[in-house]
């Protein structure tokens, strides 16, 4: 069959490759069976290099500076990157495809972690910062890639994918920050402070994953899923009179979805950047700062094969309202729990993981529902931007509450404010217009 379409991210012409996926469900099956392994493999070890960074940020940045209150700057700043890198991947990712946009800001972020290296030899505050915000764009793709693990999914399959993508991080999240000794001692072997030897880790980690990506990912998911779209668009437009541009979004879908990952990442953000620095105060060392962060990162990606399997049967409201409560347990045990207790440490911080992966995987679900393939990653792109900025804006004020109050009142605040989603998501389920999300992408209800 000789067609002429144009697809967005294609030459003018439909090339052949790309055609045949157009005409074939199997070889698009296949395809998406074959992104999500390279994806779950490359997940691995950004996860590490995500892990790794994580553990001891705060810690490098209150021994260099001298103070605690510049204990949330490091979150804070590759947070920050990390919203300037999502801009810029989405956007890549939209006109390049994901290869390049992921790849690309893998790299980046080893390239941030040998700048922390650098910076904690020479003693220079200011490369740390610049070097800390470059890092961001590793936490910027490791986040991203679960988008691209949906770009092939079919309707009831989306949560389930992007959840697959998100889970192989736990792998090297939870080794990460439980080599924090091992590559302190490297560190000090070969001259490097040992507050820094975690950023090798993490620079070795990060690059293996892009260059994994820059070579495997291929053909790119996000190319073939816009020009399968497209296709069956024009084909619906044909049939009903209605145009592509009409059906790109639903600003709604998107600003709920947001919502719900934007409340989430700043409460666990504000509580996770300052449990280091509480357990440090407590007569907690490293080795036990490792473990209760290794357990909160696998929190975070863990249950995510079953959070995306309850999302796609339950709905993306009611797991989102699951997220509101389980944060807020969260900031309950953690204030009223005695800190010298490592149980309950490790329990507030497991639940706020998982409160925070109930929120990201629905309103990633939500989003991916409210957008066709030609305008996706761009607003994926957008709103991670919001996402990152909104852990920036914990991390940064985290050390401001507790050196004015008490970890305690830092998690109350957290448990209070996670409250905030339930109204939101109520709202947004008695308002929301099934139709117009089903004419939208064809995608499966919200709940």
């Amino acid at each position: 069959m000789t067609m002429t379409r144009k697809a967005t991210n294609t030459s003018p012409q439909q090339p052949l490759w790309l055609q045949e996926y157009i005409d074939s469900p199997e070889r698009t099956t296949q395809l998406y069976k074959k992104t999500l392994r390279i994806l779950i493999l490359s997940q691995m070890f950004g996860g590490a290099g995500l892990g790794a960074g994580i553990a001891v940020g705060a810690l490098l940045a209150q021994d260099m500076i001298g103070t605690e209150n510049a204990a949330g700057i490091p979150t804070a700043l590759f947070t920050l990157g990390s919203a300037g890198a999502a801009l810029l991947i989405g956007r890549s990712s939209q006109r390049f495809g994901r290869r390049a946009g992921l790849a690309g800001g893998f790299l980046a972020g080893g390239l941030g972690a040998i700048g922390v290296i650098i910076a904690a030899l020479t003693n220079s505050i200011a490369l740390l910062f610049i070097s800390l915000l470059i890092y961001g764009a590793g936490t910027a793709s490791n986040l991203q890639a679960r988008y691209a693990g949906t770009d092939l999914a079919t309707d009831k399959q989306r949560a389930t994918a992007a959840s697959l993508a998100m889970v192989s991080t736990t792998l090297g999240a939870v080794i990460g920050p439980n080599l924090i000794n091992q590559t302190g001692d490297f560190a000090d072997s070969i001259g490097v402070p040992t507050l820094a030897g975690p950023f090798i880790l993490s620079a070795a980690a990060f690059i293996i994953a892009g260059l994994f990506l820059f070579i495997f990912l291929r053909p790119d998911p996000l190319i073939v899923s816009t020009a399968i779209a497209n296709a069956r668009k024009k084909d619906d437009s044909a049939e009903t009179g209605t145009s592509l541009k009409s059906a790109a979004i639903n600003k709604k879908g998107v600003v709920v979805g947001a919502f719900i990952m934007i409340l989430t990442q700043f409460v666990m953000a504000a509580i996770m950047t300052m449990t280091p620095i509480h357990m440090g105060h407590h007569g907690h060392g490293l080795k036990e700062v490792g473990l209760v962060i290794g357990f909160h990162i696998a929190a975070m990606y863990l249950p995510s094969p079953l959070t995306g399997l309850l999302v796609d049967k339950l709905g993306r409201t009611t797991m989102a309202i699951a997220s509101g409560g389980t944060l807020l347990a969260s900031g309950l045990v953690a204030a009223l729990s005695p800190a010298h207790s490592m149980p309950l440490l490790i329990l507030a911080l497991v639940l706020l993981g998982v409160g925070w992966n109930f929120g990201l995987i629905s309103g990633t679900a939500l989003i991916i529902d409210s957008t066709h393939p030609s305008v996706r990653a761009k607003t994926q792109g957008s709103v991670d931007v919001l996402f990152a900025l909104s852990g920036a804006a914990g991390g940064g004020i985290s050390g401001m509450v507790v050196a004015h109050s008490s970890y305690a009142g830092l998690s109350l605040f957290g448990a209070i404010l996670s409250l905030l989603l339930i109204p939101v998501v109520v709202w947004s389920r008695k308002k929301k217009s099934k139709e117009e999300i089903y004419s939208l992408s064809n995608s499966a209800p919200l709940d």
